[in-house]
């Protein structure tokens, strides 16, 4: 029992510090794309063409890989939060390639979501609840799974098909809602295919083709959702400033994998009160931040005192 607890205890540990390396990694892909972008727009050419893009995109695939061995080796709603990191790091770099100013706000905004981050990881469960593949199997087949599943491509449908040709271009939250709901699939397909890996390719197993038809699905699910935010992330960087999408994506996103852990993985059974409040209070943190380093383009923080309706100018 001890050494079993050593273990997950360093799996743990493991699972962290890879998380924080990727979301430094991740907070760079944005920066980097829009910067391809705008060199593109400068030549006249396309930014499929740009060094600096594609140096973006090999930061992506290196963030996706660093998400998955984390998101194997700890829970995701451990895992999630410590994308503010990202945040932070996508922030301060776009000050520096894109002249994005950061002002007082913007710095204020970047701490409380590392605060907030670290209250969330402080009161996350510790541990899976779905530690198999036939556990897997099993929550898959849940009612409430496959109607949350519905849902989410029902809104995709919706989100791509009608409101990206409509607003697409006039609200950010559009193309923030997209990627964050496919986040729904992404992270629980990383989550899957550890699980699914050992049984799909132990030529022992006598339920070898069931978890490789299993495996392909997850591997199938989770390129095509990987594609389709590639696709909509650089939609938004042509219109929208880097940091400002990147943090509102952050906050989208944690949510919508909190919620899709919660209905697929049961994380939050081993959870008390306490925990429960102390994560919602870290998010809300986390969410106050964002705004603030949204609005820190076009609010300005003034320490002089202004002169009074008496007074003459």
């Amino acid at each position: 029992m001890m050494a079993s607890s050593s273990f997950e205890s360093s799996a743990l540990v493991y699972g962290v510090g890879i998380a924080v390396l990727s979301s430094f990694i991740n907070g760079s892909t944005c920066v980097l794309h829009k910067k391809g972008i705008l060199r593109a727009r400068t030549k006249g050419g396309s930014y499929l063409t740009d060094i600096i893009w594609w140096s973006g995109t090999i930061a992506t695939v290196v963030g996706q890989i660093g998400n998955f061995v984390a998101y194997n080796a700890a829970p995701a709603v451990l895992v999630t939060p410590l994308g503010a990191l990202g945040v932070i790091f996508g922030a301060t770099l776009a000050s520096v390639v894109l002249k994005e100013h950061l002002t007082i706000l913007g710095k204020l905004g970047c701490t409380l979501c590392c605060c907030g981050s670290a209250v969330l990881i402080i009161h996350s469960p510790k541990s899976d609840n779905v530690t198999s593949r036939i556990q897997l199997e099993e929550r898959l087949e849940d009612p409430v799974v496959l109607v949350y599943i519905s849902l989410v491509v029902l809104l995709l449908v919706i989100l791509i098909g009608w409101m990206v040709p409509a607003h697409g271009k006039s609200n950010i939250m559009v193309y923030v809602a997209i990627c964050s709901l496919l986040g729904s699939f992404t992270v629980p397909c990383c989550k899957g295919l550890g699980l699914a890996a050992g049984d799909a390719f132990d030529q022992t197993s006598t339920a070898q083709t069931r978890a490789a038809l299993l495996f392909s699905g997850l591997v199938c699910t989770l390129v095509v959702s990987i594609l389709i935010q590639f696709t909509f992330i650089n939609k938004a960087l042509e219109v929208y400033s880097s940091h400002m999408f990147e943090a509102i994506y952050y906050v989208m996103f944690t949510s919508t994998v909190i919620l899709a852990s919660a209905i697929l993985f049961r994380e939050w059974t081993s959870v008390n009160v306490v925990d429960c409040l102390g994560m919602l209070c870290g998010l809300t943190t986390v969410s106050i931040g964002v705004v603030l380093l949204c609005i820190s383009q076009d609010a300005l923080l003034i320490w002089k005192q202004t002169k009074g309706p008496g007074k003459s100018e």
